[in-house]
């Protein structure tokens, strides 16, 4: 008896052991439960369409898998309940593991000396996925072991999200929302009876069940699951056959990038940056307008073919649509794969020098500073600045020529260089730099000092992204807008900051500055000077446009835009060779003329609003002021304010110059704008002339005024000569010299020296001149 009670002891008590073991290792699990958070899929792929759906690629993940991860509520039920069906039918009602299923694939493992079957619950299967590794009895059990974990940590809910979200889909191909946009182009949410049953047939052997090698395995495939699914009681049989024989049209692989690659690559990499908080959406559906990309793409292609001969590689181009400020078109390159022709880079992101392009938003905030009024006059003449530590600086305008007195219409249109950095001087290099900033030019960063008065003409280097972006805020009357570049609800504030800008949306300055500005950049009058009144910024319809060239012609620029779009484009050298004498408007202008046609092709555009406050007087040309009898430059008409009308009716005056115009002057034949004054234009107040004693060098001196009237030319107090004449040769002597002109009541004088140069010779000033002519 004591016996029979020892044994039921230490049955008990080995029974006890057992369960308690059993219950301590299903306990463990819970002590390090795997979460949701902690198997998250941050390597996806993304698919890009553009505002119409139109599909424009696939960038893959980070591991050149096409993944895509989307919540349990965005896959169609029929798509749930047949993977269920054919996976895991009691999913729900059991745990991690099924261990009757379990024993059995044990057994038959030892039978067969080998795993015959998996047992594998849907727990189980996610395991597998999360840590791949070879079927054996060994990984079996660690698969166990962490599918107790996940079950430890995560409800069903989360579960089967991961699970469907992992599941293969034959290639690259993972998770039911990526297969369902590349075999269908639909969303996962979207799926039919039909489409459901053939992607949750799939996993079972995604190779040899691809649809576009074996379709008749895949139905086969798919009628198992149909069938399931009327055991479990999710569709009738009449559904089930009727999806069985719908006639479902896969779509052809389209993996990879089809259109705009720099573009995908670019808003891909903002994507990137995304915070930790937000989830990228799998699909992306962008601004662009693929029909139009593509025919922007053509454009830049020819454009290049067109300027090969002169040394022309590359081309960009941007299209944007001024009400939304949404990018319709991009192309950074004639052909983003022509790798020896470093196609890849981008050059609508590249940093280059932007010429003239800034110039509008110089004389823009200069007019809001009353710097200066739209009739200003400003001197288009040889002018010299002395930096510190470096060489005189001299501006230059691209013709090599000066102008002399212009208004500031002119000045702009025609893209004077002088009369931009006198203006600049005034409104100051860090007031100018803080507006560029302002109107998101980011990449000029350096100091004002590093830019200098070269700033006005295009010193910093800018993209063309940056441009645009700018132009379109001239073509919003000042209003501050950010590009936009997907059409995409999500949260994508570290990408986008137009989102979280504080200067989004308001207003910079008045309007009527930019109106003004624009009616001066659309006047094609205005730049006929430089640029022809046929040229092909002339358009059939109102446009406002500037072109740009950087030094030694490595860069052209033409940015523009109408009431609806702004086009900007650029035509230049990635390596940043010079073309061939090659500018703005034989270089870029073409490409976004182009541009421009095409997209008011079918309906013109309205015209630009005119400032509200300001009325169009005339002027003379030469003095910006009310015309007199006198004006012999041309009346032409320009913008004031209703405030300043009743000044203007009392402006009326003669032209008169200045000394700052007395070297331009000498260097002109005519001397209508001087015709009512007395002046001496060479020699200069103070110069300074060495000669060689071994020559006669001559000095012309030159005078302005009346030349029909007979002007006394006296030396020193001697009479040299009694003549209706505005030049007279002297023979130079050493000496200081006090030159003096009379004509009628009125007298001018200027002092100089000549002296004997030393050994090597050498001449200072700019008029001496060997002649024989008296």
């Amino acid at each position: 008896m004591k016996n029979i009670l020892r044994f039921r002891n230490k049955k008990i008590t080995a029974i006890l052991a057992v369960i308690l073991t059993g219950v301590t290792l299903r306990s463990l699990p819970y002590l390090a439960p795997i979460r949701a958070e902690d198997i998250t899929q941050d390597s996806l792929a993304v698919e890009f369409s553009d505002r119409y759906g139109q599909p424009l690629g696939t960038l893959l993940s980070r591991d050149q898998n096409h993944t895509a991860v989307v919540p349990l509520d965005d896959v169609s039920p029929h798509f749930i309940q047949a993977i269920i069906a054919a996976e895991d039918k009691r999913y729900y009602q059991r745990g991690a593991v099924d261990s009757q299923a379990i024993v059995r694939a044990i057994l038959e493992a030892i039978q067969a000396r080998q795993i015959v079957s998996g047992a594998s619950t849907i727990t189980m299967q996610l395991a597998r996925m999360v840590e791949p590794s070879p079927t054996t009895l060994i990984n079996k059990s660690r698969e166990i072991w962490l599918s107790w974990r996940i079950f430890a940590g995560m409800n069903k809910t989360e579960i089967l999200q991961a699970y469907i979200n992992r599941l293969p889909m034959g290639g690259n191909l993972y998770g039911v929302e990526a297969a369902s946009r590349t075999y269908f182009n639909i969303p996962a949410t979207d799926l039919s009876l039909s489409q459901a049953s053939l992607l949750a047939a799939l996993p079972n052997d995604p190779t040899d069940l691809n649809p576009y090698y074996n379709l008749q395995a895949l139905k086969q495939r798919q009628r198992y699951v149909l069938d399931r699914m009327i055991e479990d009681g999710y569709i009738t049989a009449k559904q089930a056959e009727h999806a069985y024989r719908e006639q479902v049209e896969f779509q052809l692989p389209q993996l990879g990038v089809m259109a705009s690659p720099h573009f995908l690559f670019w808003v891909s990499e903002q994507l990137s940056n995304t915070s930790e908080n937000s989830t990228p959406k799998p699909h992306i559906k962008t601004t662009l307008d693929l029909k139009l990309q593509q025919f922007v793409e053509a454009q830049v292609r020819q454009v290049v073919t067109a300027l090969s001969d002169k040394n022309v590689n590359h081309a960009a181009a941007i299209v944007i649509d001024n009400q939304t400020g949404e990018v319709l078109a991009y192309v950074g390159s004639p052909n983003y794969f022509n790798t020896l022709n470093l196609g890849s880079n981008d050059g609508v992101q590249a940093l280059r020098q932007p010429g003239s392009t800034l110039k509008p938003f110089l004389y823009q905030i200069a007019l809001e500073q009353n710097i200066i009024q739209p009739n200003t006059i400003l001197a288009d003449v040889p002018t010299y600045y002395a930096i510190p530590g470096a060489k005189l600086y001299t501006p230059t305008d691209y013709s090599e020529t000066f102008l002399g007195p212009v208004r500031v219409r002119l000045a702009l249109a025609n893209s004077l260089n002088i009369p931009a950095v006198r203006v600049l001087e005034k409104v100051t290099v860090p007031v100018f730099l803080s507006r560029l900033k302002a109107l998101g030019f980011e990449h000029l960063n350096q100091s004002p000092e590093h830019y200098g008065l070269g700033l006005s003409l295009g010193s910093g280097e800018v993209t063309l992204w940056e441009l645009a972006q700018a132009y379109l805020i001239l073509a919003k009357q000042g209003e501050f807008k950010r590009l936009v570049t997907t059409l995409t609800e999500i949260d994508y504030k570290n990408n986008y900051p137009e989102n979280n800008h504080p200067e989004n949306h308001q207003q910079i300055h008045t309007a009527e500055t930019w109106q003004i500005i624009t009616d001066m950049l659309k006047d094609s009058h205005a730049r006929a000077a430089a640029f022809g009144v046929d040229s092909v910024l002339n358009l059939p319809f109102p446009v406002a446009v500037k072109t740009g060239t950087s030094s030694d012609h490595r860069d052209t620029w033409t940015v523009g835009f109408t009431t609806d779009y702004t086009v900007a484009t650029w035509v230049g050298n990635f390596d940043g060779k010079p073309m061939e004498n090659i500018s703005g408007v034989a270089g870029a202008a073409p490409l976004w003329s182009r541009i421009i046609m095409h997209l008011h092709s079918q309906q013109e555009p309205l015209d630009f609003t005119e400032p509200s406050e300001f009325v169009k007087l005339p002027i003379c040309a030469a003095t910006g002021k009310k015309p007199t009898s006198d004006c012999r430059s041309g009346i032409v008409l320009e913008y004031f304010h209703q405030d300043e009308v009743a000044n203007y009716e009392n402006s009326a005056e003669d032209l008169k110059l200045s000394s700052e115009y007395n070297e331009w002057l000498a260097r002109q034949q005519r001397f209508d704008l001087t015709a009512n004054q007395l002046r001496i234009l060479s020699p200069q107040p103070d110069d300074y002339f060495l000669i060689n004693p071994e020559e006669s060098p001559q000095l012309q001196f030159k005078i302005s005024g009346n030349s029909q009237e007979a002007v006394e030319w006296w030396l020193n107090g001697e009479k040299l000569a009694t003549k209706a004449d505005n030049s007279l040769f002297w023979q130079m002597q050493p000496g200081k010299y006090t030159l003096t002109i009379k004509q009628g009541d009125r007298t001018e004088s200027v002092q100089f020296q000549v002296q004997l140069a030393s050994p090597k010779p050498y001449r200072r000033g700019f008029s001496a001149v060997q002649s024989d002519n008296p």
